[in-house]
């Protein structure tokens, strides 16, 4: 698997299939394989003549560990982003994000809109303003013994995850500390691009997309039929709503 480094931290990612570039990039506690690899999206985008790049954010997968809540900003994560597309020599992509993802997404399509062909928010709605979803216990059950001293019912989803595709605990910790950053609601309706706003309608971790579309004028929704936070990453309606929403994008 390819790396490079974004100064001392190696990013893993793939680079996959020929055509016009999409860059993936993954949930809190995930990784590339886990998010897009696994339900078929890498294999889907490729079939549709899609240059499909992915990569492992740090303190993920095969990336760089690092235990410093400061270090998992979302701006680091972007710019990590960003170090990636200039290695790559790309100049301007699709973006699809996925929850923590998402909020990478939207912090380039608001920070570097030059980068940014279309982007599509994945398990994220007005929670990227209102927040919502993992917080300090699931960081207290990432560092817990075992996964039977976690009585949280949120926290143990989360540390039976995490223990099943075998991540590092402590990093998980700490990126999530420190990747908490809400957008303002001047910052998200600032955003221009072409946006597909994409969350299940059983999701209780994302906040409405509804209510996100009317902050960020000219952005879509797509509504995952009886689909949780969890189960709506490879859903096919998903699927078909972005292969549909790409194919119409400028």
């Amino acid at each position: 698997m390819p790396s490079f480094h974004n100064g001392a931290v190696e990013i893993a990612y793939l680079d996959e299939g020929e055509g016009d570039p999409i860059v993936l990039v993954h949930g809190f506690a995930s990784s590339k394989n886990v998010n897009w690899v696994y339900p078929t999206w890498v294999s889907e985008l490729k079939k549709h003549n899609r240059r499909v790049i992915a990569l492992d954010n740090r303190g993920h997968g095969d990336s760089s560990k690092l235990y410093d809540s400061e270090q998992y900003s979302i701006g680091a994560m972007a710019a990590d982003v960003r170090a990636l597309l200039a290695h790559l020599g790309i100049v301007r992509t699709d973006m699809m994000g996925y929850s923590m993802g998402a909020r990478v997404t939207a912090y380039i399509a608001y920070s570097h809109p030059e980068l940014i062909r279309s982007a599509i928010f994945g398990g994220l709605g007005i929670g990227l303003i209102k927040g919502g979803g993992p917080g300090e216990n699931v960081a207290l059950a990432l560092e817990a013994d075992s996964l039977d001293d976690v009585t949280d019912p949120v926290g143990r989803t989360f540390r039976a995850f995490a223990d099943q595709t075998r991540s590092d605990r402590r990093a998980l910790a700490a990126c999530l500390r420190g990747s908490r950053r809400l957008m303002t609601n001047e910052e998200a309706a600032a955003i221009k691009v072409p946006l597909l706003i994409a969350v299940g309608t059983t999701d209780e971790i994302s906040g409405s997309a509804q209510e996100l579309q009317k902050v960020i004028a000219g952005s879509e929704v797509l509504d995952i039929p009886n689909r949780d936070h969890m189960r709506a990453v490879g859903d096919r309606v998903y699927k078909e709503g972005v292969l549909d929403f790409l194919s119409r994008r400028p």
